[in-house]
Parts: C-alpha cells; sequence; structure tokens
C-alpha cells in the first residue's frame, strides 16, 4: 500500500522567505538570483522553474530527490541565516510558492517561485547600500553582485537598486534594509523600461542614482588625474 501525501488546494500561492546571492549576467543584460546551498550552480529568474540539480529528467520537487526551490515560512528564520560568515552578502527575498509543492514544518520545497521582493543589508563598510556591485566571484555566464555604498563602488561594475530591479524585471521590489522599496511597477505587473525610468522612480531613488554616478566620476577624475601625473612625471 502506497502512502499518499496530503493535498493542499489553497486559493493564493502561499509565500515564503529565502536568501540568495544576486546575479547579472555577463553580456549585462539580465539579472536573478543564485541560491547558497544546493541550489547554487543554477542561477535562476525572478519567475522560474525549478530543474533538478543532479540533471535527472524527473520533475521537480520529486518526492525521492531533494530537487527544487526551497524556502521557508518565517522571514525571521530565513534572516538568520544573513548572521553566518559565508552568507553575510546574500540578500533576504520575499517569494510566491507556485506550482506543486511539499510542506515542511519549516518551509516549502517547490516547482516554480516568483520573487516579489529583495532587502539588500548594508556595504561592507556598514553604509547603507544604494548598489550592487561586482563581488569578485560567480557561475559561468553570471557575476555575483554584493551590496556597495557610493563610495565603495569606484570601477567595479554595478547597478542601482533600482536598475537591478528593472533589468530583472516581472515587478521585483528591491529595497536596501531601512530604505524605501525600488523598482516601481508599470502596467501589467511589469517593471518601467528604459524610456520611463526616471519617471517611475521617487526622490529617495533618483537621489541614490545620482549617488551612484557620482561616485563613478569621481573615481574616473583620481584614475585621470594619476594618468596626468605620470605623463607629467615621465
Amino acid at each position: 500500500m502506497r502512502l499518499r501525501l496530503p493535498e493542499e488546494r489553497p486559493t493564493e500561492p502561499p509565500t515564503g522567505y529565502k536568501i540568495a546571492h544576486p546575479v547579472l549576467s555577463q553580456d549585462g543584460t539580465r539579472a536573478g538570483f543564485t541560491g547558497v546551498s544546493l541550489g547554487g550552480a543554477l542561477p535562476y529568474g525572478v519567475l522560474d522553474d525549478a530543474r533538478c540539480v543532479y540533471g535527472r529528467r524527473h520533475r521537480a520537487p520529486h518526492r525521492r530527490c531533494d530537487c527544487g526551490f526551497h524556502c521557508v515560512h518565517e522571514s525571521a528564520v530565513a534572516e538568520a541565516m544573513l548572521c553566518t560568515a559565508e552568507h553575510r552578502a546574500a540578500v533576504l527575498l520575499e517569494v510566491s510558492v507556485l506550482g506543486a509543492y511539499i510542506r515542511f514544518e519549516r518551509g516549502f520545497r517547490y516547482a516554480r517561485q516568483r520573487v516579489r521582493g529583495a532587502a539588500v543589508g548594508p556595504c561592507d563598510c556598514g553604509a547603507t547600500a544604494v548598489a550592487l556591485a561586482d563581488a569578485g566571484w560567480g557561475r559561468p555566464g553570471w557575476r555575483a553582485l554584493s551590496a556597495a555604498c557610493a563610495g565603495c563602488v569606484r570601477g567595479r561594475t554595478s547597478l542601482s537598486l533600482a536598475s537591478f530591479a528593472r533589468l530583472a524585471g516581472e515587478g521585483l521590489r528591491v529595497r536596501a534594509t531601512g530604505g524605501p522599496l525600488t523598482g516601481v511597477e508599470g502596467p501589467g505587473g511589469a517593471t518601467a523600461g528604459p524610456g520611463g525610468a526616471a519617471a517611475s522612480l521617487g526622490v529617495s531613488e533618483l537621489v541614490a542614482e545620482a549617488a551612484l554616478l557620482q561616485a563613478r566620476l569621481d573615481w574616473f577624475q583620481s584614475q585621470l588625474g594619476r594618468l596626468q601625473d605620470r605623463g607629467t612625471q615621465g
């Protein structure tokens, strides 16, 4: 006799929480996330389907495998994971659990998800983040990003929080810890495109964008000054 798990038919998708690293594609045209444990080798988009990390052909989540997206029920549990040294650079995600799922005591393992929001912690220096910058590591075809303030961005590849939200798409909302949400949704739940980007941003988001641009300008000016000094000495 086969034991069957009880089935649930919720009226709306369950909400879950997890941590992940923001990533940017090598060509700079796509943004997404990569997990911190088993699924870290498979970056995923804001709206995506789970795939078996072992390369098996069954659909995730399979009862006899540990594949599928994973999340916990409570945000405090996911946030606590950010205290560990190896996860300090990760961000906190709020997700909608879509498709088939298996419920556990502390969370879900499931087939499909939509990342609704991402909370970005402070820069390594302790200042509030205004950007996500190249973290110095990644996956094939993807650069990992980490929180950065305007003063620490310098010449690294980076995106403001609002720009990351727009590039990731699907109505993703991104905020710095203690800051406002960015990535305002356009009609039909899509984020505003490049042509309407400025119109969709609030004052605080525009200030952050300006701070990031000023930091880049300051860095380039300092580099130009060094080159000019070398030319004079030569």
